[in-house]
């Protein structure tokens, strides 16, 4: 404790870099208290260093907890926002391309219940399509979503 007390600047500058890591790298910037609390304790350590605060505990207490305050209101919106963007691009499948023969016809006004399906890789696949579909047509997936397969007729 006491060299803590004898190098509070690099303690505190030691403690805000840490928090960073681990706000950043550990958990992935999922909460900002690390990251408002981490910036403060570097703040603070500079504003000690420079003579502008004194170099004691309470006061770097309190300059810790009030620069964690300031960030928190300044950067709390635009940290958020940057955590609710969806990507609405669509993943890209190894199913895409996938060629077989349709085992059953497929009737495009029935409902999905009621599709045939197609057994590949250990999962029951519901076969979609745009356009019926007759039995035996070589068809090629061009859409796979969550246990369902959009195909369409393959053109040799």
């Amino acid at each position: 404790m006491e060299w803590f007390a004898n190098n509070l600047i690099e303690s505190i500058l030691i403690i805000g870099v840490v928090l960073l890591i681990i706000e950043i790298v550990v958990l992935g910037f999922s909460t900002f208290f690390l990251f408002f609390t981490g910036l403060a304790a570097i703040v603070t350590a500079l504003i000690i260093w420079l003579g502008l605060i004194p170099e004691t505990f309470l006061s770097t207490l309190i300059s810790v907890s009030a620069f964690t305050l300031v960030f928190a209101l300044a950067l709390w919106k635009k940290l958020s926002a940057l955590q609710n963007k969806t990507d609405t691009k669509r993943a890209k499948s190894d199913l895409i391309g996938h060629s077989f023969v349709l085992p059953a016809d497929i009737v495009v006004a029935l409902p999905l219940a009621e599709k045939p399906s197609y057994q590949y890789s250990g999962i029951n696949w519901q076969l979609n399509a745009l356009e019926d579909l007759n039995r035996g047509t070589m068809v090629e997936v061009i859409q796979a979503d969550v246990g369902s397969l959009l195909v369409k007729a393959k053109v040799p």
